[in-house]
């Protein structure tokens, strides 16, 4: 990859962070040859070489070492046992897009739609989103007036085969659920294969889909290990953003740019405009920090999704197990390097979106199925062969808030979830149980259930549920909404240019703009509005909505 060019000391846009909006927009915007595009990113380069980024399987390695994941806890969750939950997130190019578990959701389109019955929202609806999501996607299943063809962002949709994928989607129309072809097309709800961004066996995340591309084009800079410390700002006009200030080995430097572009994602973006002095006053002061601007809803808001694992043992040897053991982890490497074997999967090959209750709008539950019983970080729960469940609620109540400790920005701040301490939340996760159980007790899985591994026979009652959750429960990556877009007293963002309110120069381009999570994985949305900002930042008509 090139970096550390230095063609220019003023830029026309100075992108921070090169996670999967920044990746998107270094795209877009130098797509432009006459505009200046400078990334910072604060990780490493994604190197052609690192097998554990570009296989799809090995996926649960990066998550937890310090070479890949910046590593945050959340602070003790009160509900959850005093528990503080680690959150992973991707410390090199491409950001968490180059960790994560590779599953591609829109969402369903009544998040959307939901988005757009809050005031200043209007365009935001299912209707209005739908191009970008074309634009972004090369997706060869799927109905062609849903699914895009000729976009950057490679997908491939799962194979899920074999007997326990047979059995799983058997199971869920014994249950009395639908089956689906596309949870991305015209039906969400129901059970499918899923969409991944891999492409022949490699991770098609952020930086190869949109980085990668862009890098020969002399008007784009990309700068690795480059921490940035705040935004600077007009001595004379203090609302307007110039620059930022950064660190490198070689010492703390500045650049300038004509717009600066926060796209940190939903923790490092409110922390880098309180550190700057946006954020709520009073909190600001009491850390000695000058206010730029009194923006209350910075850091508030925060959402995530939690989930856990039902697992079974499995009688009969036809699950992935042996796959995952460490002494065949140097054969499948060599597999996967000559385009084949058990390399080339990330395992959530299917799955479904169900209502927990009837009285549900829409789903409110994703399911997960892995023909193997594992934890997200390769931890085994048994030797011997099994298949699990992740499951969890999607539209959680729980809200949360990034806050910053102190003025130092190499301090990380404080993570508040809030997980599991509504009513709403309690009530969803006992009925999220309900339904994986009711799932795999079907009869189309009687041949190869060996019994519950996890929560296992003990865990029955409602209080021993949600104590079971409390204590297994993780989260699965989603952080949003910590920045959102809106026109409220609590909105951060113009949801049409996406400028900082009460500021000049300055626009947030990541999963802190939601107004509210989707009911599905977040990297499908960052990536749409990220490409939809770049129209945005360039004055052009969004996209026309299609007939």
């Amino acid at each position: 990859m090139a970096d550390d060019r230095t063609t220019s000391t003023h830029y026309d846009y100075l992108i921070v962070g090169g996670g999967s909006a920044g990746c998107a927009l270094a795209n877009r915007l130098s797509a432009d040859g006459d505009r200046q595009v400078l990334v910072l990113e604060a990780g490493r380069r994604d190197a052609w070489w690192d097998v554990f980024v570009h296989m799809p399987a090995a996926f649960s390695f990066p998550i937890g070492n310090r070479h890949y994941d910046w590593g945050y806890e959340s602070e003790p969750e009160s509900a959850m046992k005093g528990r503080r939950i680690y959150h992973a997130r991707g410390k090199l190019f491409g950001g968490s897009s180059s960790i994560n578990g590779m599953i591609f959701q829109r969402g369903n389109p009544a998040d959307y739609d939901g988005w757009a019955e809050e005031p200043g929202l209007e365009r935001w609806s299912y209707a209005d989103c739908l191009p970008y999501f074309k634009r972004m996607e090369t997706c060869v299943d799927g109905d062609p007036a849903l699914r895009g063809r000729e976009g950057p962002l490679v997908l491939e949709r799962g194979p899920a085969e074999g007997p326990l994928h047979d059995a799983f989607f058997e199971a869920a129309e014994e249950a009395g659920h639908r089956l689906t072809d596309d949870v991305n097309g015209h039906q969400q709800e129901g059970f499918g294969r899923f969409d991944r961004n891999v492409r022949r066996g490699l991770r098609w995340g952020a930086s190869r889909a949109y980085l990668r591309p862009a890098l020969g084009r002399s008007n784009l800079d990309v700068r690795s290990h480059a921490f940035v410390r705040r935004i600077l700002f007009d001595e004379r006009d203090r609302s307007r953003a110039i620059g930022v200030e950064y660190a490198r080995k070689r010492g703390v430097e500045r650049v300038y740019a004509d717009e600066v572009i926060l796209c940190g994602g939903a923790i490092n973006t409110p922390q880098m405009l309180q550190v700057s002095g946006i954020g709520p006053a009073a909190m600001l002061n009491d850390l000695g920090i000058p206010v730029v601007c009194d923006l209350p809803g910075v850091g508030e808001h925060l959402q995530d999704h939690l989930e856990v694992y039902v697992q079974h043992a499995c009688s009969k040897p036809v699950s992935m197990t042996p796959n995952v053991k460490r002494r065949w982890r140097p054969w499948i490497g060599l597999q996967w390097l000559f385009g084949a074997g058990p390399g080339m999967t990330n395992h959530f090959e299917a799955g479904g979106f169900v209502r927990s209750n009837p009285s549900v709008p829409y789903p409110n539950l994703m399911i997960h199925f892995l023909p193997l019983a594992i934890l997200y970080d390769g931890t085994m729960v048994t030797r011997d062969h099994g298949y699990q469940l992740h499951i969890g609620p999607m539209l959680s109540d729980a809200r949360g808030s990034v806050r910053i400790r102190s003025a130092d920005p190499s301090e990380a701040p404080a993570l508040r979830f809030d997980y599991l301490r509504s009513e709403q939340d309690r009530r969803e996760w006992v009925e999220a149980i309900e339904c994986a159980r009711d799932l795999l007790s079907q009869r189309a899985f009687k041949e190869f259930d060996g019994g519950e591994l996890s929560p296992g026979p003990s865990v029955s009652t409602r209080s021993e549920i949600l104590d079971w959750v409390a204590r297994e429960g993780e989260t699965a990556l989603h952080p949003s909404c910590t920045c959102a877009m809106g026109t409220g007293k609590n909105a951060v963002v113009d949801p049409d240019s996406f400028r900082v309110r009460g500021t000049s120069g300055l626009r947030v381009v990541d999963a802190s703009v939601m107004p509210k999570i989707t009911n599905a994985n977040i990297f499908a949305p960052v990536m749409m509005i990220a490409e939809r900002a770049a129209d945005a930042i360039f004055g052009r008509e969004a996209l026309p909505i299609a007939d």
